[in-house]
């Protein structure tokens, strides 16, 4: 058995003889020599096709605006950077390993997020202007026109949108900007603006309850037909509410500051030093005695009942009242620390009108065109030359007669 082995690989040798040898340059360019004509029309066909597309083709106009984003930190990085301020060089990481190499980020998806390009949508029509049913259709399209790029070098925001009309793409770069500031303005993304809004919702409340306090009073004067109170009593109610609503408004100042503040922050811990000598001096005013710390030195038996009543009263006024104007303070230098900062962005080059179209590039599209059918015919007349002859040699005709009894033998058994 071993010694037919080279007898039958010559009986293969002779029965299927070898290819031919792959075609050389020179092979290659006889070739398209000889094709030339077929090469030139399909060329020249191609290109005409191209040029007409191009045409074809809806011309659209790139709007482009340049923004600039607050300089310090965004609320959040700025929270992070605090937290890890008393770690060293782990503060360090907080650019790679935490994902904020560029706060700038965080700017551009807040300029192409959903409530924004919803505004938007609704300010211009886009869905009739789009022809779309769906606010989500209209949507995906208003995202393929828009591109937002946060620079890496610079900083800088880069938007810019697409629109047949010159004029609306003009609009829509710089509406973009106006309905990112009206979401912003709900938004408290930078430090200030964090504070303002606390100390915002913490002096709305104060107010409330100064109305019911003062309502309060005003029901008891009626009840007891008492007006006022002597001067020494008025004196001890006013200085022990004013410690009580300076205690107080602290408290709030240190809870907001924990918002963005780690427990090591000087700030911080000087507000709880203030906080304890606060606490101290209100203990020393209102005595150490169960009976007279409750009213504040004023003994039960010094006092009415009905008296009792009003002194209670008059001391929750005062005390609304002085928290009241301590976190009105804290609310108005939260608002000029936030004016301070400027606006959340900043327009650099407001949208202007383009002069020119953005696309199609219709040059490049007829280059493009011109030199890919110039590879496609070229490989053409080559395939089909070596086809040709590899199907007139007479080992490959044997193998496609093989090929085709083979699959005829399969069509008649099935």
């Amino acid at each position: 058995m071993i010694q037919n082995e080279p007898l039958a690989e010559e009986i293969a040798s002779d029965a299927y003889p070898p290819a031919s040898s792959e075609l050389s340059i020179l092979d290659i360019l006889v070739l398209l020599s000889e094709g030339k004509a077929f090469v030139v029309r399909f060329v020249l066909g191609a290109a005409l096709l191209g040029t007409a597309v191009a045409f074809l083709l809806p011309v659209r106009y790139e709007a482009k605006v340049v923004l600039m984003p607050p300089q310090q930190n965004s609320s959040v990085s700025s929270a992070l950077m605090n937290q890890l301020g008393n770690l060293g060089s782990l503060a360090a990481l907080t650019g790679s390993g935490l994902g904020l190499k560029n706060p700038a980020e965080m700017y551009v998806s807040l300029l192409t997020s959903r409530t924004v390009e919803d505004a938007m949508i609704q300010r211009f029509g886009l869905m009739q202007e789009y022809r779309e049913k769906r606010l989500s259709d209209t949507r995906e399209k208003l995202e393929t026109r828009t591109t937002a790029v946060a620079g890496a070098k610079d900083g800088l925001i880069r938007l810019s949108v697409e629109d047949r009309d010159p004029d609306r793409a003009t609009e829509l770069a710089n509406g973009y900007v106006e309905e990112f500031r009206r979401l912003s303005a709900s938004l408290a993304i930078t430090e200030a603006a964090r504070r303002r809004l606390f100390f915002e919702q913490q002096l709305q409340q104060a107010k409330e309850n100064l109305a019911v306090a003062e309502e309060a009073m005003k029901k008891t004067e009626e009840s007891t037909g008492i007006l006022q109170i002597d001067s020494q009593a008025r004196s001890l109610i006013e200085s022990a509410a004013v410690l009580r609503g300076q205690v107080v408004a602290k408290q709030v100042q240190i809870q907001g500051m924990r918002s963005f503040a780690a427990e090591g922050n000087p700030d911080l811990v000087l507000a709880k030093q203030e906080l304890a000598a606060l606490q101290a001096q209100l203990e020393r005013l209102a005595g150490s005695q169960p009976d007279e710390g409750s009213d504040l030195m004023l003994s039960k038996r010094r006092a009415t009942g009905a008296g009792l009543e009003y002194i209670r009263k008059f001391r929750d006024v005062k005390y609304q009242e002085t928290l009241f104007q301590l976190l009105a303070k804290e609310f108005e230098m939260a608002k000029l620390d936030e004016a301070r900062e400027g606006a959340i962005v900043q327009v650099v080059d407001r949208a202007v009108v383009p002069d020119r179209r953005s696309s199609p590039h219709r040059l490049l599209i007829v280059i493009g065109t011109t030199i890919l059918a110039f590879f496609v015919a070229a490989f053409w007349v080559v395939f089909r030359e070596s086809f040709t002859s590899s199907i007139e040699e007479p080992g490959n005709r044997q193998r496609l007669d093989t090929i085709a009894g083979i699959w005829k033998r399969k069509r008649q058994t099935a």
